[in-house]
């Protein structure tokens, strides 16, 4: 499958310090063009992220449905961090598992997303968001399938 333009410049070209530009609508909810980049190398991420009000429970925390969501967009630009070069087929979310331990609170927290293995086409993923200060509040699994792509590749999403 075709990665349509729009895509590898949300992805391939966001603005300085950013993870992601405008333009993907899951990533536009999440306040995706106001994650901040703190860290990339290959194969991790550190992003400073906005827990935007449309996502807040009536505790004003994390509803907890939205978390996967997060953690699918991360994930599946953990597969290009640090070799944005690396050309890589559309990318397919086989399996998730989120583990809840605390109330993830805003305004803003962090998340960290690391590449535990790769073995041909299938990438193991953990994420881990955090608060400012650094306690763990949730920890999460993703298992991505890389599909061959056609005359070219870029990431997907």
């Amino acid at each position: 499958m075709p990665i349509p333009d729009y895509i590898r410049s949300i992805w391939r070209n966001p603005p300085p310090g950013r993870l992601m530009g405008p333009g993907h609508p899951a990533g536009d909810f999440l306040g995706g063009p106001e994650w901040l980049l703190v860290e990339e190398s290959p194969g991790r991420l550190v992003v400073d992220v906005p827990l935007v009000p449309a996502v807040r429970n009536f505790r004003d925390h994390l509803f907890g449905g939205f978390a996967p969501t997060y953690i699918d967009l991360i994930a599946l630009r953990t597969v290009s961090a640090g070799e944005r070069g690396r050309a890589h087929g559309w990318l397919v979310t086989l399996n998730m598992h989120v583990e809840f331990f605390d109330p993830v609170e805003g305004p803003r927290f962090m998340i960290e997303s690391t590449i535990v293995n790769r073995r041909g086409r299938t990438v193991f993923v953990e994420t881990r968001f955090k608060s400012t200060e650094g306690k763990l509040l949730l920890f999460a699994t993703v298992t991505l399938l890389e599909q061959a792509s056609a005359g070219g590749a870029a990431t997907g999403g």
